[in-house]
């Protein structure tokens, strides 16, 4: 389900990819209010951080035409706890060319060069999936299916997480719900 309503995720969605040859586990989550004081929203943040700890690989979603947010901050403060490899991505970049100047804003966070997609057309997703498969361990380091490589993809609520996520997959998806 996607719909501009923030919330609509609430659970961990985990589909398989494959890009470049290479299988891995990607994994939605509702998204992170880190200041929101609601049930829903607590369980969904829980949600969150279990996807985290889970994951090799972090893509962190932020929203390039609401710009760079305090909850964006606090996030990427989590994120930067966790001495995993984070990607940043700013979805909502939809045109093609030169990323619009508001893009730049997220260097502040502090987690190295951003990746501009645009979900809802299929922009740059390539290049996302690209500097994810930078980060994978080489081959022969995966002997078994316990070694299958997880990423997950995580921000605030109505980021685009769960667009690109079906851009990429289509319909065949597992969510495990803790709620």
């Amino acid at each position: 389900i996607v719909e501009d309503t923030p919330g609509v995720t609430r659970d961990r969605i985990y589909t398989e990819v494959e890009w470049r040859s290479r299988k891995f586990t990607l994994i939605d989550t509702g998204g992170i209010e880190p200041y929101a004081e609601d049930q829903i929203m607590q369980q969904m943040k829980r949600q969150a951080q279990a996807a985290v700890e889970l994951a090799d690989v972090i893509i962190f979603m932020v929203d390039a035409k609401a710009g760079l947010t305090a909850s964006d901050s606090e996030v990427a403060i989590m994120l930067r706890k966790t001495d995993k490899p984070i990607i940043l991505a700013a979805n909502k970049v939809d045109k093609i060319g030169e990323p619009p100047p508001e893009i730049y804003e997220f260097y502040n966070l502090g987690l190295g060069d951003v990746v501009p997609v645009s979900a809802i057309h299929g922009l740059g997703i390539g290049d996302l999936l690209d500097v994810v498969f930078e980060h994978f361990p080489p081959e022969d380091e995966e002997d078994d299916d316990e070694n299958v490589i997880r990423t997950a993809i995580i921000g605030k609520p109505n980021s685009g997480k769960s667009s690109i996520t079906n851009r990429l997959l289509g319909e065949e998806r597992v969510i495990v719900s803790d709620i």
